[in-house]
C-alpha cells in the first residue's frame, strides 16, 4: 500500500492559516474514503473543511469500473461523488448565490448522487444503499474584525468534526447518527448508523450554529478510521498534540499523523485540520504546549499503550485467560475513569439530541 497524503501551506500573505489533510487506504486504489476537502476563500474570508468515509457494509456492490478495468463498490463512488458535490456547493456559497445551511447541502448531495453511475443489488435488507456515504465538515467564516470565528458544522453518519482550544482542549462539534450516543460506548460497539448520505433513500444533513468561537483555534474533520481504533476519545487529542509536539511544520506534522493512523488503525483514515489565528507554525506549536502537558497529566497515566488496544501484543508467550480477563478489566477501569475527567469539556458544544433518522 502507498498511502497518500496533502499539505496545503498558504502564501506567506495568510500565515494566520496552516492547512493539511491526510488520507490513507487499506487496500491501494480500493479506499473507500474520499480525499479530504479543505478549501478558504480569501474575499470573503470564509471556508471549509470535510471529509467522506463510503460505508461499506452498506454499499459494497460493485458499481462503477474505473479506465483501468478495476470496479469499485458504490461506496467508494459515493464518498467521491458526495466530495464533488460539497466542492460545488461551497463554491455557490462563497458567489453569495446559496446559504450555508443543510437544507441547500442536501439538495446538491441529492442531485449529484442521482447523476452518478448506480447498480441495483439483488441483496436486499434494510441495511442495503445505494452510494451510500458519510459526511462530516465545518463551514467557517471570520469576524469582521478577527476578533473570532463563527462556525457551522454540518454532517450526515459517523465522521465527526472538533474544534480544539489552547486552553481547553478537543471539543466535538457532531453527534453520530446511532441509536448510542456515549462516545466510550461508540467505542466498544461500534452500532450500525441510522443516517448516511446515500441515493436511494431519505437522508438528512445535521448541523448546529456557533456564532463564535476565540481565536486561535484548530479545526478538526476525521472518519472514524482516525478516531474508531482508539482507547478512548482523549486518545484522539493525544495522537493530534503529541505529533504537533514533535513536527517542526505543516508536513512533518501530516506525515506523523499519517504514520500514527497506520500503526493502530483496522480501516481506511481521512482527516482535514485548519489552523486558524497563529502567526505561523512555531506559534501555533507553541500554544498548545500547556495543553499537551496536562492533557498528558490527567488522561495519559496508566495508559495500557498511546494507541495500541493490544497491551500485550508484544510480550512473550500466550496470555493465559486469566491474564487476558485481568488486562481486560485494566483497560475498562483505566477508560471509564479517564472518560469520567474527560467527558465534560470534551461535550461542551456537542449538539442535542434529535430524531433519528432511517
Amino acid at each position: 500500500m502507498l498511502p497518500r497524503q496533502a499539505v496545503w501551506t498558504p502564501d506567506q500573505k495568510y500565515k494566520s492559516l496552516q492547512a493539511l489533510s491526510v488520507w490513507t487506504e487499506q487496500v491501494s486504489g480500493l479506499g473507500e474514503d474520499a480525499e479530504p476537502f479543505v478549501v478558504h476563500h480569501l474575499e470573503t474570508q470564509q471556508g471549509m473543511i470535510a471529509v467522506f468515509d463510503g460505508s461499506g457494509g452498506a454499499g459494497a456492490t460493485p458499481t462503477w469500473q474505473g479506465p483501468d478495468g478495476v470496479w469499485h463498490t458504490g461506496a467508494w463512488v459515493g464518498s467521491r461523488v458526495a466530495r464533488l458535490a460539497v466542492d460545488c456547493w461551497f463554491r455557490e456559497v462563497a458567489l453569495g448565490t446559496e446559504e450555508a445551511v443543510p437544507e441547500s447541502l442536501r439538495l446538491y448531495l441529492r442531485w449529484f448522487l442521482s447523476k452518478a453511475p448506480q447498480r441495483h443489488s439483488k441483496i436486499g435488507g434494510t441495511m442495503r444503499r445505494r452510494l451510500p456515504t458519510t459526511l462530516a465538515a465545518v463551514h467557517y467564516r471570520f469576524h469582521a474584525d478577527y476578533s473570532g470565528v463563527e462556525l457551522r458544522p454540518l454532517w450526515a453518519g459517523d465522521s465527526r468534526a472538533y474544534v480544539l482550544s489552547p486552553t481547553s482542549g478537543l471539543h466535538v462539534l457532531t453527534r453520530d447518527h446511532t441509536r448510542e450516543s456515549d462516545a466510550l460506548e461508540l467505542l466498544r460497539t461500534d452500532p450500525p448508523m441510522t443516517n448516511v448520505v446515500c441515493a436511494d433513500r431519505e437522508f438528512t444533513i445535521d448541523t448546529q450554529h456557533l456564532a463564535s468561537f476565540a481565536l486561535p483555534c484548530v479545526l478538526v474533520a476525521a472518519t472514524d478510521g482516525y478516531f474508531g481504533y482508539v482507547h478512548t476519545p482523549a486518545d484522539f487529542e493525544y495522537l493530534l498534540l503529541s505529533t504537533l509536539r514533535e513536527a517542526h511544520n505543516e508536513y512533518e506534522w501530516a506525515d506523523l499523523l499519517r504514520r500514527e493512523v497506520q500503526a493502530y488503525t483496522g480501516d481506511d483514515a481521512s482527516l482535514a485540520l485548519l489552523a486558524l489565528g497563529h502567526k505561523d507554525f512555531a506559534h501555533l506549536r507553541s500554544f498548545y504546549e500547556r495543553r499537551f502537558a496536562d492533557l498528558t497529566e490527567r488522561y495519559a497515566r496508566g495508559r495500557p499503550g498511546v494507541l495500541d488496544r493490544a497491551p500485550h501484543a508484544g510480550s512473550e508467550g500466550p496470555r493465559s485467560p486469566e491474564g487476558e480477563r485481568e488486562d481486560h478489566a485494566r483497560v475498562r477501569a483505566w477508560q471509564d475513569q479517564s472518560w469520567r475527567t474527560y467527558r465534560a469539556g470534551y461535550e461542551t458544544y456537542l449538539p442535542p439530541a434529535a430524531e433519528e433518522h432511517r
